[in-house]
């Protein structure tokens, strides 16, 4: 059976997955950047970015984990890009530039119609407007057998976990208060849902917590 995860999805202290006011200059909203220290120095992260180098220990063990055995990828609309409201052309293509580093196809769920965008090393963009159920048949037959990981952001993993179709979860947590912004758990009951702690381990910049179905 083809494993749903949740990987390397960093929340503060306090909750939030994203800070306020979300925009092109503040993707992550404000303050939302400082989320994920523990992954922007790791020998990983910086191979995604066509850098050499970085970290090593606890927080590259976590994050080399994070693309393993994933054969697609779901993600919200908010996560792909800043437009709102219907596309008002074909311009935007995600964050990423012309090599997203997901070299596999992302099902992007929206309200809005948009042909598939094929990118280089991979990576396809579709945009699914009839809702999560709808992407995560898609993203498993197109995983093949792989797993199939939410990319988030904080809207699409609660749909999710409310759907109880997660298997695994890998939080990072780090050690900053946002004070506002999108809370992912507010209101959902993990053990209801059959996930419970699997492992923890803490590094400086984030406490490392995977979370697994009974």
């Amino acid at each position: 059976m083809t494993k749903v995860s949740v990987r390397g999805f960093t929340i503060s202290v306090d909750g939030f997955g994203a800070g306020p006011d979300q925009s092109q200059e503040e993707p992550l909203g404000k303050g939302g950047e400082d989320l994920h220290r523990w992954l922007v120095g790791t020998r990983t992260f910086h191979a995604m970015t066509g850098k050499g180098g970085g970290s090593t220990g606890v927080d590259e063990s976590y994050a080399a984990r994070h693309m393993d055995g994933i054969g697609a990828y779901i993600m919200g609309r908010n996560m792909f890009g800043p437009v709102r409201g219907l596309w008002p052309d074909e311009s935007w293509k995600g964050w990423w530039g012309d090599n997203p580093p997901y070299h596999a196809p992302v099902f992007v769920l929206t309200h809005h119609p948009r042909a598939s965008v094929e990118m280089a090393g991979g990576t396809t963009f579709h945009f699914v407007t009839d809702g999560i159920e709808s992407a995560l048949r898609q993203a498993k037959a197109a995983a093949n057998g792989r797993g199939v990981q939410i990319g988030g952001g904080v809207s699409t993993v609660r749909q999710c976990l409310q759907a109880g179709v997660v298997d695994e979860m890998h939080l990072a947590i780090s050690p900053i208060v946002l004070g506002r912004g999108e809370a992912l758990l507010a209101g959902i009951d993990l053990s209801a849902l059959g996930l419970a702690v699997r492992e923890h381990t803490a590094s400086e910049n984030a406490l490392h917590v995977v979370l697994a179905r009974r």
